[in-house]
């Protein structure tokens, strides 16, 4: 069982990642990005040429690993899933960079009994050389197993506001591909729940899911291209909560709506009729 207190004070070690070309493009390539290798906006993000790295890769730096899986967490591990994530970006993101940060929990939610539990962690992420922050990443995950421990019962941090009640100002479809899981846990999260048919099928999936992250890369890649001519220095920050699985093979279209500098969407698998992931995005002008 969940000990609020003990999540709250656990300490994380300092993450030093080195960030190259090749780990910019593996990146880009396990949320979709150059599936057509003659489409120049996206090969900006998957050939050296030039090499510009994708917005969401701010989503994986600094990451401290499945450690969720240490049983003194109080956390069934078997049963969690990614149930949000929200990065904001301070400066351009590197393509070759020591990174680091000290990642802290900042939320222990219990949603009550059989309704499981949130951990939130931040990460405030710094280039090594100069000590500049890069981007700040908050994640929420879903412990679906864990309510009823005696936390308090409501998140302080902010989740996406629902879609307006209107046609979309616009719609993005990217096919994703049927591999896709097996390339984005390349990029450090190696939960076999996205590879391991076995371990899918115990968790409650009928096959294993694509990563929530690889899920809000795609739905960042249709804000990059329907909002922001494909310009990475566009976009500032991306918040999504995680509503229904993905599986890879899936084509996901992301509805949008733009008020200004504040961009709603949410993201659908229309051959199921399932909304995967509601958002909201800020741009620059």
């Amino acid at each position: 069982m969940i000990d609020h207190q003990n999540l709250m004070n656990w300490k994380f070690a300092r993450i030093e990642q080195r960030i190259t070309n090749k780990d910019v493009i593996l990146y880009a390539l396990g949320v979709g990005l150059g599936a057509d290798p003659l489409d120049r906006d996206q090969l900006r993000f998957v050939y050296e040429k030039d090499l510009l790295t994708f917005p969401s890769m701010a989503s994986i730096f600094g990451y401290p690993g499945n450690w969720l899986r240490d049983t003194r967490t109080g956390v069934n591990y078997g049963k969690i899933v990614n149930g949000g994530t929200k990065f904001t970006i301070h400066r351009p993101l590197p393509t070759d960079a020591t990174l680091t940060c000290t990642p802290r929990v900042i939320e222990v939610v219990d949603k009550g009994e059989g309704k499981g539990a949130l951990v939130i962690v931040e990460r405030k992420v710094h280039d090594k050389s100069t000590d500049a922050l890069v981007c700040t990443v908050t994640t929420t995950t879903f412990c679906r197993a864990d309510g009823g421990f005696g936390g308090p019962g409501t998140a302080v941090t902010a989740s996406p506001r629902r879609v307006p009640d209107r046609k979309p100002d616009g719609t993005v479809d990217l096919a994703t591909a049927r591999n896709l899981a097996l390339l984005y846990r390349l990029n450090g999260d190696q939960n076999p729940i996205h590879a391991d048919p076995d371990i899918a099928k115990a968790a409650g999936f009928a096959e294993p899911i694509l990563h929530g992250l690889s899920t809000m890369g795609v739905a960042t890649h249709a804000i990059l291209k329907g909002c922001c001519g494909y310009d990475p220095s566009l976009l500032e920050s991306v918040n999504v909560r995680y509503t229904a699985p993905v599986i890879p093979g899936d084509t996901i279209g992301t509805q949008f709506w733009r008020d200004g500098a504040v961009i709603q969407f949410q993201s659908i698998v229309p051959s199921r009729g399932s909304v995967v992931l509601v958002g909201e995005a800020s741009v620059r002008a």
